[in-house]
């Protein structure tokens, strides 16, 4: 007989939401504990490190949290980002040169604070979103997008960054 504790392998509505709507934030909020989980126990100097021609696990960090930002303003809210929301973000998203603007000195817990503080934000905002609204199509110039696909976007934006810190980490690790 195995002593090994079984897993419980299925996504549960977070409490406060309309239950769909609460499964979508729930597969975000995972996304999130995903990344965090792999930058556990990581070295100030590795959050810093740059491959050639690449980013920098802090540069990351702050892209996704200002992404995240830009399409709950932009796209679910249809409205541009506050002052205060600025605030948070002292640095615009790319350089003069269309590249993420390179983010040093900030430890992982200052990226993992804004991070938490942005996905409040966000939360707040989907805690009052019907089902209907939140499968109803914003009209932008260039495409038409519901809250739900934000979330699919987001998801897969955070995972895709994820994989790219991971191996930021192993090479970093190996040369640091």
């Amino acid at each position: 007989m195995s002593t090994q504790s079984r897993e419980n392998l299925h996504i549960a509505p977070i409490d406060g939401f309309v239950p769909e709507v609460g499964r979508a934030l729930w597969m975000l909020e995972d996304t999130r504990s995903l990344t965090g989980r792999i930058l556990e126990g990581i070295s100030p100097e590795v959050i810093d490190w740059q491959p050639p021609n690449g980013n920098s696990i802090g540069t990351l960090l702050y892209h996704i949290a200002i992404i995240e930002m830009d399409w709950l303003f932009n796209e679910v809210m249809q409205k541009k980002m506050s002052a205060s929301v600025w605030e948070a973000f002292p640095f615009p998203v790319r350089d003069e040169t269309g590249h993420l603007t390179t983010i040093k000195g900030m430890s992982l817990d200052a990226h993992f604070k804004r991070m938490d503080a942005t996905r409040r934000q966000f939360l707040e905002v989907f805690k009052h979103m019907t089902l209907d609204d939140f499968r109803h199509p914003r009209s932008l110039e260039r495409y038409d997008v519901t809250p739900e696909w934000v979330i699919h976007h987001l998801v897969l934006h955070e995972s895709e960054h994820r994989g790219e810190m991971a191996t930021i980490r192993t090479l970093a690790e190996a040369t640091v």
